[in-house]
């Protein structure tokens, strides 16, 4: 087989044929073989010289796709370098072969994906050679299209990928000048594509060559002037002869929803709603005839659901864009029918089709809601006129039936944790579905907005549903979850009153539907129901204290519930209700003898007897909320001892059992206790703060001497058995037991005030690094916790430069064993690697004076680190490598200039290389803008007065600093990519130099290099995701901000807690 890798020889087919059939059918060492030698050959550099004979001589179709693989590749990574007498020999086969297996419907039908990569190959030849190599490629194309209908149907295929290339996907693919250079051609030659395609439209009886044409036209829709569209007859034409029969109908509906989307001037307008009447007379004759859509989808063929999802489009493109258009000068009756069948659609079951519906009319109801909030707030200044009437008005039966249908298809919110699975039964959900969350926020604005249009009919529909759920004549799970989920949806959207009134029939409707209903599947749907409902209306809950209390010892009473999914949501429920009412809990209420948080402290045994560990640590988290709220230092201090009794008793339990017998400690069992009593007290910690501080005193100690004597232990049991100790089940739960420990003082650190400081650098800290450093260094690598780190890292940022007489022991008991760890490869200990960076970054910003005392082996090793860093490819390191080194850099740069010019002078170079090194590296596209940023402070600042010493050894002959890094820059890009001329890499490096004032003409440069260079020639979307970023960050700030202004819009959660 290796026979076919001898290029000197004429290449033999047949044996190709048979390596790549071992490679498709074969197994073992012989496929293995068979992989290794085909890959040889596609990557040699003269296989390409051998692509004519494959793909006319192969038998298999598979060794045909290897040839045009090579073929591609060629084009797109090599094409400048080959001889011009062989660009044209190759570009005559590929027009030839194309032509050759496109002139009759057999071979075009039976060779179809054979032609599509061929087509493919072709276009991105044409990106190489048109127009300035080939001018006369598109008056070819259409010449050739006339001669047979077959090869015409080919030809539109290959129009459509040139338009996608040029105008859909050149931002990523080509430069900006190469991109406008073929938008600017292919624009002025669209007359004579134009005449083609009307002769098409008009004559053609070909039902494979229409659709074809309207494909390749509807790519073209999104950029051809509007004359073509509305001074011709090109909506005549595919409307009269296409839009009824089952053949082309589709793609005329794709094309008017194309056209739907364009705002146009006042002279194309009547057209425009010409295309809405005529559209809509079309979907009466087929939609028209269909009662029930959901019932008789999965009886429609493909053909009838395609059209259907295509309607889809067109209804919700064209009235998003189009409706004040229609309302002035159509029907109106054809209008509200439009609407009509998107309510009736959504009620299908597909995802898809739901979410076009529902993304359309939350759009629609948002814009008739402002025009009415601008209706109502202009009225006050008309008095004496007749008001304007809102548009909502005209929709009022669309608006009804619209909530009716978004009530019945709610999905399920975040805050549920229950759910019906695949056999019918009620479970615990344990993996959060995206798809659905992201659903119902979008329902759940249309029905904030829904309300605030008709607050009466949202109330009565709602007030039917639930009557139909409290006497069982409509009870299943689904249609009570689905109110209830449209319940809370509205919390805010009513006013005060009305939304009393309205909560009150709810809550004590649920609560009597709940002692109704029977079996625990049934109890617990109810229940999740119940707290659902309630965890959404804070608002009400603080007006009313009786029902607020109500509501919590009802909670109380769910946690008793034997459905775990109940019981988890009891305690989620009452920590959301806590976050907002804690207040409430502990003033003293009118006619109560104590704060009700003093009553519940008081029961905190008998109310959390059935909880899990996990859902106690929810419980003590939210009664931590409620104590924080009190603002008594010494009431407060009072609840913390209250609040910590039970697990401090358990707490001095097991140190008073261990220290009479020790081995206690190497039980599960044990450690099992003291992990729980530690992550009790990090629930608690976590929202009380630093006053948290009389009650880490009181484990503080003991807690250091467990973690040192579990060290003991853990080293013991490895240098007993080896690693693998690392495994046992015994030891595996003594380090939960000193992770948790890590994790309290971290949590505590990081939420002290500045007030604090001082205290947590003289008490905390000493013990602190004197148990856990020397562990870390002394310990086996498998058993050296991340979370050490990760602590590090909260200490560094909170005390700074307090720590400066620490920075070596950091670095010699934590830096350095970690990096011997994580050096070796770019995945291995992944979690100490992230917090090794993270500790590096903290450094850098918060102890940058004390780094410069380090010894210089070691402040390189750091500034080696940042590099190795920046050359992983999992995107948080590289990228939080990336801001480590550009504030680093920073930190330099306004720096003493000694220190500065030494740093530039050792490190300059040394980071130029790795940065370029990673910028040009495919396989780091991701870090593209961080990279950049880097580069271009890095040219700021050699071109600066900012170095006053040469960073070039003083026995080269530079002038300055600049031209040394320009020559530099030049020499390794010219090494790295021979493929590049001197004039290109001159080019470019005098681009970054002269361009270096503004971040994103910088950027573009670059990018346009990259692309240039074909070593992206692949998918480069990843340099562009800083843009989309930031872009995805504006827009949610923004819909934010307008949410913020529509009551009810914003979820409770998500408003500050005195709104």
């Amino acid at each position: 087989m290796e026979e076919i890798l001898d290029f000197s020889k004429d290449l033999d087919v047949n044996l190709l044929d048979t390596v790549v059939n071992r490679f498709y059918t074969g197994s073992g060492k012989d496929q293995q073989l068979a992989q290794q030698i085909l890959t040889q050959f596609q990557e040699s550099d003269e296989t390409w010289a051998k692509v004519d004979k494959i793909l006319e001589t192969s038998k298999l179709i598979q060794t045909k796709f290897i040839g045009l693989q090579i073929l591609e590749k060629l084009i797109q990574t090599k094409w400048k370098v080959v001889p011009k007498e062989q660009q044209n020999g190759i570009k005559n086969y590929i027009v030839d072969t194309i032509i050759q297996s496109s002139t009759t419907e057999q071979s075009l039908r039976e060779n179809k994906v054979y032609i599509s990569k061929l087509n493919l190959i072709l276009v991105q030849l044409l990106k190489q050679e048109w127009p300035d190599n080939w001018p006369t490629f598109i008056p070819e194309l259409l010449s050739s299209s006339k001669t047979n209908i077959y090869l015409c149907e080919n030809n539109m295929e290959i129009l459509k990928l040139l338009s996608e290339e040029v105008f859909d996907f050149s931002a990523e693919k080509l430069t900006q000048s190469k991109a406008g250079e073929l938008k600017l051609r292919m624009t002025g030659e669209f007359s004579e594509i134009f005449q083609l395609c009307i002769e098409i439209f008009k004559n053609a009886m070909q039902p494979s060559l229409v659709r074809a044409t309207l494909e390749t036209f509807l790519r073209f829709l999104s950029w051809i002037p509007l004359g073509y569209i509305f001074e011709t007859d090109f909506i005549e034409d595919i409307c009269t002869r296409f839009l009824d029969p089952r053949e082309t109908r589709n793609q005329v509906f794709k094309c008017l929803t194309e056209i739907s989307a364009f705002q146009v001037e006042e002279n194309y307008q009547p057209k425009m709603v010409s295309i809405f009447t005529i559209a809509m007379g079309a979907l009466e004759k087929t939609l028209g005839s269909m009662t029930d859509f959901k019932s008789q989808w999965d009886d429609l063929d493909i053909d009838e659901q395609e059209l259907i999802q295509n309607s889809v489009h067109f209804l919700t493109s064209y009235l998003g864009n189009q409706l004040s258009l229609v309302e002035a000068y159509a029907d109106m009756k054809l209008v509200l029918t439009a609407h009509e069948y998107l309510i009736q659609i959504m009620t299908i079951d597909d995802n898809e089709i739901y979410k076009v519906c529902l993304e359309y009319f939350h759009s629609f109801i948002k814009n008739l809601y402002e025009g009415s909030r601008s209706i109502n707030q202009t009225g006050l200044l008309n008095l004496g006129r007749t008001p304007k009437q809102s548009r909502h008005l005209m929709y009022e039966s669309v608006l009804s039936t619209l909530r009716v249908t978004l009530i019945d298809t709610m999905a399920k919110p975040e805050e549920v944790l229950i759910v019906e699975n695949e056999d019918g039964e009620i479970v615990r959900e344990f993996i959060k579905e995206t798809d659905s969350l992201v659903l119902y926020t979008s329902q759940r604005e249309c029905l904030v907005l829904l309300t605030h249009l008709n607050s009466e009919d949202m109330e009565n529909i709602m007030m039917a549903k639930l009557s139909h759920q409290l006497d069982q004549s409509e009870w299943s799970w689904n249609n009570l979850n689905s109110l209830c989920w449209a319940f809370g949806s509205i919390s805010g959207s009513m006013n005060e009153d009305q939304e009393r009134k309205f909560l009150v029939v709810i809550i004590k409707g649920l609560l009597g539907l709940c002692e109704l209903v029977k079996g625990k599947d049934n109890k617990a749907v109810v229940a999740s129901n119940i707290m659902y409902v309630v965890g959404q209306y804070p608002r009400f809950l603080k007006a009313h204290w009786k029902f607020l209390k109500t509501v919590a010892n009802k909670l109380f009473e769910f946690m008793h519930e034997l459905h775990p999914g109940v019981r988890d949501m009891a305690c989620d429920t009452f920590t959301k209700i806590s976050d907002k009412c804690k207040k409430h809990f502990v003033v003293l209420q009118q006619d109560e003898s104590i704060p009700f948080i003093s009553e519940i402290l008081a029961n905190i045994d008998s109310i959390t007897s059935d909880l899990e560990p996990q859902q106690i640590n929810t419980f003590f988290n939210a009664l931590g909320r409620i104590i924080e709220s009190q603002n008594n230092p010494t009431v407060r201090n009072h609840l913390i001892v209250e609040l910590m009794r039970i697990p401090n008793l358990t707490w001095d339990e097991i140190l008073q059992t261990a220290m009479k017998d020790q081995t206690l400690l190497d039980k599960i069992e044990t450690n099992k206790a003291l992990l729980n009593v530690l992550k009790i007290n990090v629930s608690a910690c976590e929202p009380i703060g630093s006053s948290f501080l009389p009650q880490l005193a009181h484990l503080y100690l003991d807690m250091l001497g467990i973690y040192s004597e579990l060290s003991q232990r853990i080293n013991k049991e490895l240098s007993t058995n080896g690693d693998i100790a690392a495994r046992y089940s015994n030891v595996r739960a003594m380090l939960s037991v000193k992770r948790e420990i890590l994790n309290l003082i971290e949590v505590y650190i990081s939420k002290c005030q500045n007030t604090d400081l001082n205290a947590v650098y003289q008490n905390i800290i000493p013990p602190l690094f004197d148990t856990i450093l020397p562990d870390f260094l002394s310990s086996a690598p498998s058993t050296r916790l991340s979370n050490i780190l990760t602590c590090l890292s909260s200490v560094v940022k909170v005390l700074g430069e307090m720590l400066a007489d620490q920075i070596y022991t950091i670095f010699d008991s934590a830096i350095l064993p970690t990096l011997n760890m994580i050096n070796k490869d770019f995945s291995e200990f992944p979690d100490h690697r992230v917090a090794f960076f993270s500790l590096l970054e903290q450094l850098s910003t918060k102890m940058f004076r004390s780094l410069l005392t380090l010894p210089s082996e070691n402040f390189k090793l750091y500034i080696d680190s940042i590099i190795w860093g920046f050359k992983h490819t999992t995107r948080d390191i590289s990228e939080m490598s990336l801001v480590i080194c550009y504030e680093l850099v920073n930190s330099f740069a306004n720096s003493d200039p000694t220190a500065a010019n030494f740093f530039f002078k050792t490190y300059f170079i040394h980071l130029l290389q790795d940065i370029l090194y990673v910028l040009t590296d495919s396989d780091h596209k991701s870090g593209f803008n961080s990279q950049c940023q880097v580069l271009l402070r890095l040219v700021q600042i050699v071109q600066s007065p900012l170095l006053t010493a040469p960073i070039y050894d003083s026995s080269q002959n530079f002038s300055s600093n600049t031209e040394y890094v320009y020559k530099y820059i030049i020499d390794l890009i010219s090494g790295a990519f021979p493929n590049l001329n001197h004039v290109q890499v001159e080019g470019f490096v005098t681009d970054i130099f002269e361009l270096s004032a503004d971040l994103n003409v910088f950027n573009s440069a670059i990018r346009d290099f990259l692309i240039n260079l074909k070593c992206f020639s692949g998918d480069n979307t990843e340099l562009f995701i800083a843009e989309r970023e930031r872009d995805v960050s504006a827009r949610k700030e923004s819909e934010r901000l307008a949410a913020s202004k529509i009551p009810g819009m914003l979820k409770p959660s998500e408003m500050s807690d005195d709104l």
